[in-house]
């Protein structure tokens, strides 16, 4: 699998399926969410109010992940996966968001997907360290046995969180 680290909107790359850092009701927020429902217009949010009324609690759980069309997006899918709010490190945050990056590489694997790009998954609002998610997401796509996903993009907002990405790239190395 190639891993790709670069700075910059998600919402422009032209990958198979991107990655929504979404929070519960999966119906648009802040941040990397706001973003992918402005960009993707109201077909996305339709498209969404549907999969959460289709819920058994009527909103997501923290680690899964939630495929959907792209609305006016270049990709192909939007795989929507809320992400762990950071508390201590104590209480599962890690396997949560281990689960975030492996739940959405499996979405993308049922719809034969070859690109797929990451946002930084809980490293805003949701507190978690920058190095530590990097980390987890890092081990997380490497050990994930893919069929179909040939790329992963590692979309950082900031060139800082992109360096932190491609150091811990060159450590593993």
């Amino acid at each position: 699998m190639n891993i790709e680290i670069i700075t910059g909107d998600i919402t422009t790359l032209a990958v198979d399926a991107i990655v929504n850092a979404a929070n519960c009701g999966l119906l648009g927020g802040g941040g990397v969410d706001g973003a992918i429902h402005r960009a993707a217009g109201e077909a996305l949010l339709a498209e969404c109010r549907t999969l959460v009324a289709g819920l058994p609690k009527r909103r997501g759980e923290t680690g899964q992940a939630y495929l959907t069309g792209a609305g006016k997006l270049p990709c192909k899918y939007v795989i929507h996966t809320p992400g762990p709010v950071y508390r201590d490190g104590e209480h599962g945050e890690a396997a949560l968001l281990a689960e975030c990056y492996s739940n959405s590489l499996k979405r993308a694997e049922e719809k034969q997907c070859r690109s797929i790009a990451f946002p930084c998954i809980s490293t805003g609002v949701y507190g978690y360290p920058k190095e530590a998610a990097a980390s987890i997401a890092l081990a997380t796509v490497k050990a994930f046995p893919a069929r179909s996903v040939q790329k992963v993009v590692f979309c950082c907002f900031s060139s800082a969180d992109a360096d932190i990405y491609k150091r811990l790239v060159a450590q593993s190395e």
